[in-house]
């Protein structure tokens, strides 16, 4: 008995049993390509592991932009501002989130108008508030 590679062990008895080996793993290899094997359930697993991924990105995407028009209306409560002028603030936070990844974007912008306008607020309780925001906005956006 000779070993083939992916043939199991193929008798050197004759010419037909070599030709229904081959033709063995002719069919297992067809099955692995064209769908109607192991390699589809793979790839639809990994279609939908990556659009969770999108989905969870997503959700992620809306709760920060949330948390961050909270954070932009309550810090405008503290600076003085009220109506046009709190809900144009609040959105100046949010533009600030894009500015680079991560929150410190949006922290050094509150912090900093609220040094520039003299409102003592340190910056450990402005990040204690994004926090306790952002499962607020979690919960608002639909967890």
């Amino acid at each position: 008995m000779l070993s083939l590679g992916f043939v199991p062990m193929v008798s050197l008895g004759g010419v037909d049993d070599c030709a229904e080996a081959a033709g063995k793993l002719d069919t297992n290899r067809r099955n692995l390509f064209d769908g109607s094997g192991t390699i589809t359930e793979f790839n639809e697993r990994e279609k939908a592991f990556e659009a969770k991924f999108k989905q969870d990105q997503e959700f992620k995407f809306k709760v920060t932009a949330r948390r961050n028009k909270l954070l932009g209306l309550w810090a405008a409560e503290k600076l003085g501002l009220s109506g046009d002028a709190a809900e144009a603030y609040a959105k100046e936070v949010v533009r600030a989130d894009f500015e680079e990844p991560g929150d410190d974007d949006v922290l050094r912008k509150v912090v900093g108008d609220f040094k520039a306008k003299s409102v003592d607020v340190s910056e450990h309780l402005v990040r204690k508030h994004m926090d306790e925001l952002m499962e607020t906005a979690a919960e608002q956006i639909g967890v």
